[in-house]
């Protein structure tokens, strides 16, 4: 080895060094003063979705001096951002700390000052589309639109869209909403024209709305909003839903009837909820902790174990971190590989053609 070599090894060493323990000096200062604030306030986080319950007590455990006051856990996006506007100058127990949002709210928040930019130490392991290049907000979990399916009913489980139009699918299929109204639902018309190959937004839009029409006229569709009873049932013995809300099914199901979820091939559609701070929040340190904590792997895996995938899913399983028992519980990882994230752009776009368009595309009224 040269000394040159030696020499640039050496301050290789001494910078990573250097930048881990500014790092841990860094968290160490942070855990203070969140310590010294003694709260943090949540808002619209139910126990049972993406596993926050599990999630909340590990952020206890891991930070005792820290009480987690939880506002409104069946708040909306909506919700939260008035919250957030009606507590301006409220530092008491009802001004949130923290939001966890849809896509949509993160940028909006931004433009109206409601929420503060702070950037985890995990940040460039979050997707670029997936965040603010500024770090006012980002992307915390996803869902991937999937089917459950009844195999009590049904023969022959469809892998993709394309599938549904069969006729042995003939009064099957179902979404887990009114489309009209419904987030997800709204959302599972821009998975099915993006698998006819059209771009998310208007034009995924479009396409969606024919497919559903099709699949009206060939009496595959139920104008029926599918849960897990009506599944169960066989009243809508396939529904297109997020995967996290067909895999918990499945959990409440216990095998009756046996499910499968299936990712379908020809179009892995993510939905993203997004993280921020409050620009008024009394707490902004524990606020500040509570990120690290979502954002570090145990915050993910949390996420995980609740079957939301966490936005750093592909650095977790690249890096072998994931159990191999819950990687077990979900549908086959390379699905999950080809998913895309549509901007706000498209979502708003494919929002409001498939509103306006489904009463007279497909004239299916879902209830």
């Amino acid at each position: 080895m040269t000394k040159r070599l030696k020499t640039a090894l050496l301050a290789s060493a001494v910078a990573f060094v250097t930048t881990h323990a500014a790092l841990a000096e860094s968290h160490g200062d942070l855990v203070a003063a969140a310590n010294a604030e003694g709260m943090l306030t949540t808002i619209a986080l139910p126990h049972d979705w993406c596993g926050y319950g599990d999630v909340i007590a590990g952020f206890k455990a891991k930070y005792p001096d820290i009480a987690v006051n939880e506002l409104n856990p069946d708040a909306g996006s909506a919700d939260e951002l008035e919250a957030i506007r009606a507590n301006k100058g409220n530092t008491g127990p009802q001004a949130p700390d923290v939001i966890d949002v849809g896509l949509a709210f993160g940028p909006a928040s931004k433009d109206e000052g409601l929420i503060q930019p702070y950037k985890v130490s995990t940040w460039d392991t979050i997707p670029a589309d997936a965040k603010d290049a500024e770090g006012y907000w980002y992307g915390d979990y996803y869902g991937v639109m999937a089917f459950i399916v009844n195999k009590d009913l049904v023969d022959t489980v469809p892998t993709s869209f394309a599938d549904l139009l069969k006729p042995e699918y003939a009064g099957m299929v179902a979404l887990a909403g009114d489309p009209r109204a419904s987030n997800q639902a709204i959302l599972a018309v821009m998975a099915a024209g993006m698998a006819r190959g059209a771009a998310p937004g208007a034009d995924a839009a479009e396409a969606g709305l024919e497919f559903f029409a099709e699949l009206n006229a060939a009496g595959n569709f139920v104008p029926v909003i599918g849960k897990a009873g009506t599944l169960a049932q066989g009243t809508t013995p396939i529904i297109i839903e997020w995967d996290y809300n067909a895999l918990a099914a499945r959990d409440t199901l216990a095998g009756n009837p046996p499910v499968d979820v299936i990712v379908p091939s020809d179009a892995v559609l993510a939905g993203v909820y997004v993280q921020a701070i409050s620009a008024y929040a009394p707490h902004p340190n524990a606020a500040k902790l509570w990120m690290e904590y979502l954002y570090s792997d145990e915050g993910q895996l949390g996420w995980l174990n609740g079957y939301c995938h966490p936005i750093r899913f592909n650095d977790l399983a690249a890096r072998g971190v994931i159990p191999q028992e819950m990687m077990d519980k979900l549908p086959p990882a390379e699905g999950y590989a080809k998913a895309v994230f549509p901007t706000v752009e498209q979502v708003n776009a494919n929002k409001e053609t498939v509103v306006a368009g489904w009463d007279s595309v497909v004239g299916a009224n879902v209830q």
